[in-house]
């Protein structure tokens, strides 16, 4: 086993033994094996295109698939076994369709070639031969780049799969997953063909973060500024973790009328700030904080909890019974519901105490959204021009469990008063619930949304750029991030796509990035690791 795709790796090198997630060496061999087969597949689909043959559900498979194997999404040795399989027939379905058509798949790469062992324990042998380090020989460089450019497409994947399931899909994205895919495959190409490549990722993301907001918002309204209870009510209640607003939809039908109060957890909290889902009156509040700190929230919580997309964690005895999985999301013993219908959820729920009595708590704002803060966009302008907000920061990205992420708490309290904090994602938990009061009516603390809304913090600093008539490196915002997986690593190529510079990332910076490869951020984005708050504010402010 080797993994070194997310922020905590083990030593910060690489994971050897099993995932600081929890992932298995047996899990970690399934998903590199179908990373392995899913390049063969892209292989078969580029040779379909020149032959003018699409297929819907090798898009659409490619996309779910990829998106399995981002950190905390799918830890069921089992689901894998069958998605091994579906990606040698759906690549061999492809190929005849090409033959029929009149073009030819005559493929020698082995990859294109796989076919799937019949057992588990195969499987995983077949795996633990395609890993990251399968190939000595590889160019270190190279080999960074290419693990960039995967690592940025499961996150476009991620972005791609919450659009498709309202609805929306663009064959750019597909296009060019398979084209990524197909390029890890080439021994041809050098750094100078893989940074265009890295940055094509970027783009793409950019487009797929584009469509999943107008999916977003056409099914739900823009989000509104919105209180949300941090405390709870009396009666039964589902918890309800991950990133996606259609099941928790679908969980709010289906639970109306059943004295069932619904919260959010983790990056859900947004969702309270959509018109199409705050209507419902049990869709009561949040309850605690990011996915990492999962194992005590969970334990505490008196009902059922549902996980929609990544963020699991190994569940504890004392609630394995009590969690179930949808979507993308698995794990070994836990009840996944495929066809979308809760009832199992709500029968746990209304079996369980659920809270015995009122625990009143404070409230915290989100809802400020792109339409939000640009609807105020002429009081924002002015307050700038009137020298009463100096600075914006964007203090946004991943929240995690390993040491030095307090860096983002202390920063935020020491953002001076005449600057505004715009935040997004889960590393907002780190200080989501402080009172930075407001400037002119601005409050100083503007909750975006999840990081699948980070189109929509790109929107307004597109706006006030254009407000201004200077680039977005002119304007007075800096961007401090944090980072932890891979959807993490898709929004930062788009930074860098859209040429942003002088980004701060931390806790740590990705192991997969050797010091050649960071030069070459650095001298073309200086993007930088951060220090101490008091040092980056000084260098930031004067």
């Amino acid at each position: 086993m080797f993994c070194f795709q997310c922020e905590q790796t083990a030593g910060g090198t690489g994971c050897t033994k099993g995932g600081v997630c929890g992932k298995t060496p047996e899990v970690a061999a399934l998903q590199d094996l179908l990373l392995y087969a899913l390049k063969g597949l892209a292989l078969v689909a580029l040779e379909a295109e020149k032959a003018g043959v699409r297929d819907d559900e090798a898009d659409r498979f490619t996309v779910e698939a990829l998106f399995s194997t981002l950190t905390n999404v799918d830890f069921d040795p089992d689901r894998f076994v069958l998605l091994l399989n579906s990606t040698a027939k759906l690549r061999e379905g492809l190929a005849e369709k090409v033959r029929k058509a009149g073009g030819k798949v005559e493929l020698s790469d082995a990859a294109a070639l796989f076919q799937p062992e019949a057992t588990l324990a195969g499987l995983v042998a077949q795996g633990e031969k395609v890993g990251v380090k399968s190939d000595p020989q590889a160019d270190p460089d190279v080999l960074a780049l290419k693990e960039l450019l995967i690592y940025g497409m499961k996150g476009v994947a991620a972005y791609a799969d919450h659009a498709r399931i309202l609805g929306k899909t663009d064959d750019v994205i597909t296009r060019f997953l398979y084209e990524g895919l197909a390029a890890t495959r080439n021994a041809a190409l050098g750094v100078s063909e893989m940074v265009p490549l890295v940055l094509k990722c970027g783009e793409v993301n950019l487009r797929t973060m584009e469509i999943l907001d107008a999916a977003n918002t056409e099914a739900y309204g823009h989000p509104v500024p919105t209180a949300v209870p941090l405390g709870a009510k009396k009666g039964k209640a589902i918890l309800v973790s991950g990133h996606d607003l259609k099941d928790l939809d679908l969980l709010l039908q289906q639970t109306a009328g059943k004295g069932i109060s619904v919260y959010t957890h983790g990056e859900m909290l947004p969702c309270h700030g959509y018109p199409g889902l705050k209507k419902h009156s049990h869709f009561y509040g949040h309850y605690g904080t990011a996915w990492q700190n999962q194992k005590k929230e969970f334990d505490a919580f008196p009902g059922a909890i549902l996980m929609t997309t990544n963020c699991i964690q190994k569940p504890a005895d004392s609630y394995q019974g009590n969690i179930f999985t949808t979507g993308l999301v698995g794990y070994p013993g836990v009840t996944h519901i495929a066809n979308k219908d809760f009832t199992p959820v709500i029968e746990k729920a209304l079996a369980l105490p659920g809270f015995t009595e009122d625990m009143p708590g404070k409230s915290v704002m989100v809802g400020f959204a792109r339409n939000a803060v640009l609807g105020v966009a002429d009081k924002v302008i002015e307050g700038v021009k009137n020298k009463a907000i100096r600075h914006f920061f964007l203090v946004a990205g991943c929240d995690g469990a390993k040491p030095g992420r307090n860096y983002y708490t202390e920063f935020v309290e020491k953002v001076p008063n005449d600057c505004v904090v715009l935040t997004l994602a889960c590393g907002k938990f780190r200080f989501f619930d402080k009172d930075l009061g407001d400037i002119g009516g601005i409050p100083r603390l503007l909750d975006i949304g999840q990081c699948n809304d980070a189109y929509s913090a790109i929107a307004i600093a597109g706006a006030l750029a254009n407000a201004f008539g200077c680039g977005v490196n002119d304007l007075p915002l800096s961007m401090v991030l944090s980072w932890y997986e891979q959807k993490a690593v898709a929004i930062l190529l788009t930074l860098l796509h859209l040429g942003i510079r002088d980004i701060r990332l931390g806790p740590s910076l990705p192991a997969f990035v050797t010091p050649n490869i960071l030069n070459v951020l650095v001298q073309n984005f200086n993007i930088m690791p951060i220090s101490t708050p008091d040092e980056d504010l000084k260098a930031i402010l004067g």
